[in-house]
């Protein structure tokens, strides 16, 4: 077995420092995602804490939670100075210790113990379970249970994952992508010989708009607003299916979210 403090150890973390392994996870916001498209707000939140929970610590190994106990390493942190600001308010001021530690980053994924406790000290061994090829990497595992956002969804297909490029490869479907930002809808099909990964291929060369007038509009306004698209799959389609017959599941699902009326549909 082998533990995160013996691969942190073997990077150069000091044995002798006050070391707190914490792993966040909040059931009223994804953090995985805020971490990802936010990075100076998600700090902020790790920062600002109701407890001194923090109080004499030198350094901090940042987790974001996933799915069960699993915990994805984000980075080693310095605590460089600490600010009661009340009773029940303080803030911490923590630098990135990036050089030994920066390639291991979003890849390393280990088992929590002790799921209940969000904060530990480094003496409670903690399993690796995973180091992930790329420093994004989400594995595929299920059509329905995944929601990629646009910078998840430009590292599958530039680096074209083989797990993701066999499964949306072979498959058909009528899609969804969700602007974070207002909240409005967007329902397309994919029917081409690639299938999903084709379609799903030209939102990514395009930055996001996939050609689509209303979306089109958006990115040309601002051209990072795709980081605010989120893509999943909604239904998927025999492989024998024509075109004329995937349009029409796609304008079932248009009018049952009211992409037209109230999203980002324009017919």
């Amino acid at each position: 077995m082998i533990t995160i403090q013996e691969l942190l150890y073997n990077r150069g973390l000091d044995k002798n420092a006050k070391v707190k392994l914490i792993r966040h996870k909040d059931s009223r916001q994804d953090l995985y995602n805020l971490y990802r498209t936010n990075l100076p707000e998600f700090l902020a939140y790790q920062n600002s804490q109701s407890k001194d929970v923090f109080n004499g610590v030198d350094f901090i190994i940042s987790f974001v939670g996933e799915e069960g106990v699993m915990s994805r390493f984000i980075g080693v942190y310095q605590v460089t100075n600490r600010q009661k600001i009340a009773d029940d308010h303080f803030e911490y001021e923590m630098e990135e210790v990036k050089e030994q530690f920066n390639d291991l980053k979003e890849r390393v994924i280990i088992r929590w113990e002790n799921a209940i406790s969000w904060h530990q000290w480094i003496k409670n061994e903690m399993e690796v379970i995973e180091i992930h090829p790329g420093l994004h990497y989400k594995q595929f595992t299920d059509y329905f249970d995944f929601i990629l956002n646009f910078a998840e969804l430009k590292e599958i297909v530039t680096k074209q994952y083989s797990d993701w490029k066999k499964m949306l490869s072979v498959t058909k479907g009528i899609y969804l992508i969700s602007d974070t930002n207002t909240g409005k809808l967007y329902v397309g099909s994919a029917y081409g010989e690639e299938g999903i990964w084709g379609r799903w291929k030209s939102y990514v060369s395009t930055n996001g708009h996939g050609n689509n007038k209303t979306l089109k509009e958006l990115v040309e306004n601002n051209l990072n607003y795709g980081n605010n698209f989120q893509f999943s799959i909604l239904m998927l389609l025999p492989r024998t299916i024509t075109a004329d017959e995937a349009i029409k599941k796609e304008h079932l699902f248009k009018n049952k979210l009211g992409a037209r009326t109230f999203g980002l549909n324009n017919n």
